[in-house]
């Protein structure tokens, strides 16, 4: 596996609008894309800082990911997630190695990428995403 970078670190809000206002007002960065990923049930809001972005979720709907993650661990970071080559394949791997995986193969995320989750029993605690 050919992990490349942290691409983004996830972070779960109740209101997307209100997040952005701390990101942009109080720590100076710029929202550069909004998008709603209807089959995640989330909206998102992006902020880079160097190399690294920061994603604003808000669920969409009471039964969506986000909103039980909000639910029962309160707002903050989601997950984190890794650049590599091949999501696929990255998945693939980390199976073989004995990590069970939300996601068997690839799906489309935010802004256009592969996306896959591993399970955060086998990370210590971490929700992991790979993109690609």
């Amino acid at each position: 596996m050919n992990i490349t970078h942290i691409e983004h670190i996830g972070i779960a809000v109740e209101n997307l609008e209100e997040a952005k206002k701390y990101y942009q007002e109080i720590l100076g960065l710029e929202c550069y894309a909004e998008e709603e990923i209807p089959d995640q049930k989330v909206k998102t809001a992006f902020f880079k800082v160097g190399q690294t972005k920061i994603e604003l979720l808000e669920p969409t709907s009471s039964d969506s990911p986000v909103a039980k993650f909000i639910n029962k661990k309160g707002q903050g970071i989601h997950h984190i997630a890794f650049a590599n080559p091949d999501t696929d394949e990255a998945l693939k791997e980390v199976e073989n190695k004995g990590i069970k995986l939300i996601d068997k193969k690839s799906r489309k995320g935010a802004e256009n990428l592969n996306i896959g989750f591993l399970h955060p029993k086998f990370t210590f605690g971490v929700l992991t995403e790979f993109c690609s």
